[in-house]
């Protein structure tokens, strides 16, 4: 049974960060929901950036953790109490201050769950739902690329003609993801990386990778795919990147998806280009209570797509078909996070997901 209180990391007042606390009322489960026990957290870029644009005082933070079911809540019938599960939630939510993973305890969806293999290790699943859900969203819903699930074939397409797909920022925690998914649905991962990240992107299943730091990289992307490329995953998002993944796209035009709003100096440079961004909290299905242009409607069929989606991913993990991003375990409990995250913030951390174990700590 669980205490009644617990520590975790909420948003601190108006001035902005993290703050330790000590002594938080332990959630109960709702329908469709877990309590569990955290064993690890993952911090993303998402948890820098919330913290900074949009902070909730007393919310719970973080999205990625992993542990153990403690209770469930009316009508869950995938888990039950003691199983071991991945989860994604999406902290310092404006209309829900429970939620959030920086916390002795915290509370998943059943939708947004995985069970995990008895043989993979805490630390390793921590790191894979909120990339899971974000790859997810971007490939195969609008306003991502929408591709198909797994991809169609035309009749006369012979048994081994490539449908290119192009992730840039292939090294990233999410491009990794991104890439194993595309492999799996059918399509041709392309990727660009530092090439330095060759080895590593080609491992998680990149059939070419193109040096982003090159004045000529988009054309060569472009020469490389016979001028067909028509879809685009950008995890980078900023202007340069944008500008080379434009130059990538073939003459018929295409789509451009990433995860930020597209730099509209570049955005109608192409007409034929259709550029758009997403923000993976509309996995939940509920309102992202966000300011400016990062709030977003409820959306409830990304719901459904998020329950299908995790359900294959739980399956591709039994079957080691998914694997985890490359990792940097940090020690010290929710007491160092808010220095972790500083790092992230800063550019200290590339080519791994941070982690921080709980249990133990």
């Amino acid at each position: 049974m669980a205490p009644a209180v617990m520590k975790a990391l909420v948003g601190a007042d108006e001035s902005g960060g993290y703050l330790l606390a000590e002594d938080l009322e332990i959630p109960v489960p709702g329908p469709g929901m877990m309590l569990c026990q955290v064993h690890a957290v993952a911090l993303s870029p998402y948890d820098a950036k919330i913290v900074d644009y949009s902070n909730t005082p007393g919310a719970v933070g973080g999205c990625d953790f992993s542990g153990i079911v403690v209770a469930v809540g009316e009508g869950v019938t995938r888990f039950k109490e003691g199983h071991r599960i991945l989860s994604v939630t999406f902290g310092l939510n404006a209309s829900d201050k429970t939620a959030g993973a920086f916390a002795e305890y915290a509370l998943a969806i059943e939708d947004l769950s995985c069970h995990i293999p008895d043989t993979m290790p805490f630390d390793q699943a921590c790191s894979m739902g909120l990339g899971i859900a974000t790859a997810g969203l971007a490939l195969f819903q609008a306003p991502g690329l929408h591709l198909a699930m797994p991809r169609p074939k035309p009749a006369y397409d012979a048994e081994n003609t490539p449908s290119f797909v192009l992730v840039s920022g292939g090294a990233t925690g999410t491009g990794t993801m991104a890439t194993q998914l595309l492999k799996i649905a059918g399509y041709t991962p392309i990727v660009t990386c530092s090439p330095a990240n060759n080895a590593l992107c080609e491992s998680f299943g990149a059939a070419a990778c193109f040096d982003y730091r090159s004045s000529t990289c988009g054309a060569d992307i472009r020469e490389y795919t016979a001028n067909n490329l028509v879809s685009v995953f950008d995890c980078v998002t900023d202007a340069p990147t944008m500008r080379m993944c434009y130059e990538a796209i073939g003459s018929s035009g295409g789509t451009y998806v990433a995860l930020e709003a597209p730099t509209q100096v570049v955005k109608y440079t192409r007409r034929d280009v259709r550029a758009d961004w997403l923000m993976t909290p509309t996995i939940t299905g509920s309102p992202v209570v966000i300011p400016g242009t990062y709030g977003r409607p409820s959306t409830p069929e990304h719901r459904v797509f998020g329950a299908q989606l995790f359900l294959l991913a739980e399956t591709l993990l039994k079957e080691g078909g998914i694997r985890n991003h490359p990792l940097d375990v940090r020690e010290g409990g929710l007491g160092m996070i808010p220095t972790y995250v500083n790092d992230l913030r800063v550019g200290n951390v590339r080519g791994k997901r941070m982690i921080v174990p709980l249990v133990g700590a």
